[in-house]
């Protein structure tokens, strides 16, 4: 008895309060939804986008230090959840993209008449784990974590009922998600077997010193069979497959938080497994990781080349594939990091390309969500002439898209990729650095065609030779709203949030790496 209130009043409830108050949250939001009329359940989505803002709020008395909890008695180096700058730069990443995604799910749910309290409950639960995951410090945790994310992405993804393309995408994400923790979870069990522990510190020390030449073979495939997994959440080719159908099937805000939060939580994830967990394997990791970061981009941006502006192809499965070839990216500092005698400069990259990615993206989302209000098919020709109707959003598209190509004015994407490629140079990776040159280049393309039809009208895309499908409608489609209706407050906010934030970095993007670089492990 006494071991057990020794183990409650050592709980630092200040440290693990951002995940907690997003979970509470969730349950006050589950439970009011049952006793709320349906005149008054829209009250649920600003209740939770205060409470996402009272979770991050809570950030800031952390910022003074280490804070952990949950450790094993005499051992303070073996804790379960560590509130380190790492941790809180990734739950401010979090956080602040599950708040961008609320503000534009109030609108999205009265659209298409989606259920509010579950919403609610689902996003706010899996912005909760998505929030736990870079404090967690042991296997299980990081697991337990992952899928208290995942679990409730796939209800959301699903969420529009007796929508055929919604349900297959939550199959399909359903399905590779599954496999992935499978997978995950048989690596998970060999390394314990192997070294008899489960906390990441303990495990890095044990696998530097193992007593059997069986038990190494054992944990080669354990760290195998676990990068396999992450590599299915973060979307790395080949595993990304799920990708473009689940994004294109989802809500739309809830496509733009899996690009940006559920990334998080798949790179956060790797980044502690790798560099906590297995240095002593970066022989290993680092070449695999290396191959898989050229092959996300080149699949990525190849694909994203057939999405063509001239035509009625999506533009969300645009951004879908422009997505992967991101995550390709995000994959060459934490490859460096196997290769540097220091990691930390490799991750702290890593981390400040995925604060510009984070805000661009859901602000290019954003922007797709307000032209889905006209335009419900949400195709690339949609964007035609976008300047000459709602001309501050098409110059904030523009910026964005700007900014995801690594070009001026958008300083802060050519900040981060030139930052990227200096790791993969400094770490002896320049074939890798000149396959990212490449696919930068790529990107362009397809980034500055989106771009031109923003500014360009009907005559001028006739003379161009875009073409509509075959059967496309000319009309607005069915329940489509007029082409100049007025912007939902919260929808403009979001759009605003995110445009402000990419020029104040594109401004000073030396404060991005200043904040990234706090985030060592």
């Amino acid at each position: 008895m006494s071991s057990i209130t020794s183990l409650v009043q050592s709980v630092d409830w200040l440290a693990i309060a951002p995940p907690t108050i997003a979970a509470a949250v969730a349950l006050a939001v589950l439970v009011a939804d049952l006793f709320l009329p349906a005149a008054r359940k829209p009250l649920l989505g600003w209740v939770s986008t205060a409470g996402l803002a009272l979770a991050a709020l809570f950030l800031l008395p952390l910022l003074d230090g280490d804070r952990r909890t949950f450790c094993l008695p005499g051992h303070p180096d073996a804790c379960s959840y560590v509130a380190d700058p790492f941790t809180l730069v990734i739950q401010f990443l979090v956080l602040g993209g599950a708040l961008l995604t609320a503000l534009l799910s109030i609108d999205t749910i009265k659209d298409h008449d989606l259920p509010t309290g579950e919403y609610w409950f689902l996003l706010l639960s899996s912005a909760s784990g998505a929030a736990l995951l870079p404090a967690s410090r042991d296997l299980a945790t990081l697991v337990i974590a992952l899928e208290v994310a995942s679990l409730p992405a796939f209800a959301l993804v699903g969420l529009r009922r007796g929508d055929r393309l919604s349900s297959e995408a939550a199959l399909k994400f359903f399905l590779s998600s599954v496999a992935a923790t499978a997978v995950m979870l048989l690596g998970v069990s060999f390394l314990y077997a192997a070294t008899g522990n489960l906390h990441l510190s303990r495990v890095a020390h044990a696998l530097t010193a193992l007593p059997d030449p069986r038990l190494a073979t054992l944990a080669s495939a354990g760290v195998a069979l676990t990068l396999v997994g992450f590599a299915f959440k973060t979307a790395a080719a080949p595993f990304h497959f799920w990708v473009p159908d689940t994004y294109v099937g989802a809500p739309l805000p809830i496509a733009g938080y899996l690009s940006v939060v559920g990334k998080a939580v798949g790179f956060s994830g790797l980044i502690l497994v790798t560099v906590q967990g297995f240095p002593s394997y970066a022989d290993v990791w680092g070449p695999a990781l290396a191959v898989l970061a050229a092959l996300t981009m080149t699949v990525g941006n190849a694909a994203a080349l057939r999405q063509d502006p001239r035509r009625a192809h999506s533009a969300v499965r645009l951004l879908a594939w422009s997505s992967v070839g991101q995550a390709g990216y995000l994959l060459v500092p934490i490859a460096a990091a196997g290769y540097a005698h220091n990691p930390a400069h490799a991750i702290g990259s890593t981390v400040a390309y995925a604060l510009m990615y984070a805000a661009v993206n859901l602000g290019a989302f954003a922007v797709a969500a307000l032209v889905a209000r006209t335009s419900p098919a949400n195709r690339l020709t949609d964007y035609r002439g976008l300047y000459a109707r709602r001309p501050l959003v098409a110059l904030a598209l523009g910026f964005f898209l700007l900014c995801l190509a690594g070009l001026p004015p958008g300083i802060i994407g050519l900040f981060a990729k030139v930052t990227v490629f200096s790791v993969a140079v400094d770490a002896g990776l320049a074939w890798l650095a000149v396959v990212m040159a490449v696919n930068v280049v790529i990107a362009l393309y397809y980034y500055l065609q989106w771009t031109a039809v923003l500014f360009r009208g009907a005559e001028e895309a006739e003379e161009a030779g875009e073409t509509r499908e075959a059967g496309a409608p000319q009309a607005a489609p069915t329940g489509a709203r007029p082409p100049h209706a007025p912007i939902p407050a919260p929808l403009a906010t979001a759009i605003a949030l995110a445009t402000v934030l990419g020029i104040a970095l594109s401004g000073a993007p030396q404060l991005v790496l200043r904040f990234a670089s706090g985030a060592l492990l």
